[in-house]
């Protein structure tokens, strides 16, 4: 989906169910891009659901669009998710990397990283929003962690809103691919219900490698202490490169175990 669609559909969303979604920009991009979240909007207690940082993971985009579109449609009839939402608001981030979603699109689809100049380097442009340990060093890795901590604007626009909100009470992060789900077994019972795809449980460490600077682990340590990951379909037949037809089976059975995470945070508050 390109983005100007993608920024059209936010719109005809809200338009649709304005009493349910609001869209909110918390900043732009390094290239000027907003970045903008729906969610039901007033600092009540909140579960944040991020579903595309690395360019290259687009099918954990439209796993959002899908989710969005699953909530709006199914509250007031799912009674677990209207309990939801009338106790807790959802903030859904659609695009974390506008500009990375951007040139993954128009010249290199296994782009991953954002789109920023980097001091020193010619060659080179962007860091990771999110680098695991391993060439960290070299502008031109994926795993390039960046001049500086938080040097990427869009990670820094991400910090302000969860600090300004201070009432989050969960991250759900979706990744592409692997088929894994940190550190939630019953959350994995659920989605594995649907198609019969059984996805890994574990810490992130234990069931990928060691991913230090991730936003989970801050977060833990700023106090959400529900944070969660999926890495969604597959486990490397088609890779990043899914095809259109696993959309909807991947949103869909991993909806049920996002939901059974959202429920177990409105359920056990701290």
């Amino acid at each position: 989906v390109c983005l100007h669609y993608l920024m059209f559909w936010m719109d005809d969303l809200v338009a649709a169910y304005p009493k349910l979604v609001t869209k909110v920009q918390i900043g732009t991009s390094y290239e000027g891009r907003p970045m903008y979240f729906s969610t039901g909007g007033n600092k009540r207690t909140a579960i944040w659901v991020d579903s595309r940082i690395h360019s290259r993971e687009w099918v954990s985009q439209a796993t959002g669009v899908w989710t969005a579109n699953k909530i709006v449609t199914d509250y007031g009839t799912d009674a677990s998710l209207t309990s939801l939402l009338n106790a807790m608001d959802i903030y859904l981030l659609i695009l974390t990397n506008p500009d990375g979603y951007v040139h993954s699109h128009t010249s290199d689809s296994m782009w991953c990283k954002t789109h920023s100049n980097n001091p020193g380097s010619i060659m080179c442009v962007s860091s990771s929003p999110c680098p695991s340990p391993g060439a960290i060093t070299n502008p031109c890795s994926d795993s390039y962690h960046g001049p500086s901590p938080r040097s990427e604007m869009e990670v820094r626009n991400v910090v302000n809103l969860v600090k300004n909100h201070s009432n989050f009470k969960s991250l759900i992060y979706i990744h592409a691919y692997s088929q894994l789900l940190e550190c939630a077994e019953a959350a994995v019972q659920k989605l594995s219900s649907l198609h019969g795809i059984r996805y890994k449980v574990g810490s992130i460490c234990k069931i990928i490698y060691q991913a230090s600077s991730g936003i989970i682990d801050w977060l833990y340590k700023l106090g959400m202490k529900y944070s969660f990951a999926f890495e969604l379909r597959d486990i490397g037949c088609c890779g990043f490169i899914q095809p259109a037809n696993q959309i909807i089976p991947t949103a869909s059975e991993t909806w049920l175990g996002r939901k059974d995470i959202m429920v177990y945070v409105r359920d056990h508050p701290y």
